[in-house]
């Protein structure tokens, strides 16, 4: 093996593909290509006394098909809080199994309220698939944080740019989450199952339901 095959191999694996996409082709070393984005490392993390919180000892960094980046810091606790614990026994808790990074990451974009919830929703749903979550428990987790998430109003003018701060403060003062439907949610999956919706599609009925 040459040394300039041996430096292409390192590079090639400082990158963490998506799970279910671990064999996409790419076009260069440096820049995988991935639908649903990818991990840059594997985070490690740790349990806390209170057996609920958790603490991610190295950063989590994600990079979404857009190309933005999502970092959860090293040092953040995260409690899967952002998604609705009754939905934890319809879905399934959100540090059990392919939906850990995902929610790691939702958790910390829920906590700072840097970007609007409707993109930290969308994340969410990228990461899952990146994280290998089936279409069908992906939209269906997807429909039920658009639904019963706990989101926040934050008003925008198109000619002004909210800074990060502002934007945080609006989210806190108006928190807004509704209790959680187990049979809507229940009847969305089998819709989700049946005609494979946009993600577009899957808003306009939660929006819909919720009038």
């Amino acid at each position: 093996m040459t040394s300039r095959h041996f430096a292409l191999i390192i590079v090639a694996a400082s990158f963490v593909g998506c799970a279910s996409h671990q064999d996409s082709s790419w076009t260069t070393v440096a820049e995988p290509k991935h639908p649903w984005g990818y991990y840059s490392a594997s985070p490690i993390t740790q349990w806390e006394p209170d057996g609920r919180n958790m603490t991610l000892i190295s950063e989590l960094r994600y990079t979404d098909p857009n190309g933005v980046v999502w970092i959860a810091p090293a040092g953040s606790v995260v409690d899967g809080a952002s998604i609705p614990r009754s939905l934890w026994s319809i879905m399934g808790g959100p540090f059990e199994g392919r939906y850990r990074n995902a929610s790691i990451l939702h958790d910390v974009a829920y906590d700072e309220h840097n970007r609007p919830w409707q993109d930290c929703d969308r994340m969410f749903y990228n990461a899952m698939r990146c994280s290998g979550v089936n279409s069908v428990e992906a939209k269906t987790m997807y429909y039920a944080l658009h639904k019963f998430g706990r989101h926040w109003k934050v008003s925008i003018k198109k000619a002004k740019r909210v800074k990060p701060s502002e934007l945080a403060a609006q989210a806190k003062k108006f928190p807004r989450a509704i209790q959680v439907n187990s049979e809507q949610v229940d009847q969305a999956r089998d819709w989700i199952r049946s005609a494979n919706p946009t993600l577009e599609e899957i808003e306009q009925r939660a929006d819909a339901e919720s009038q």
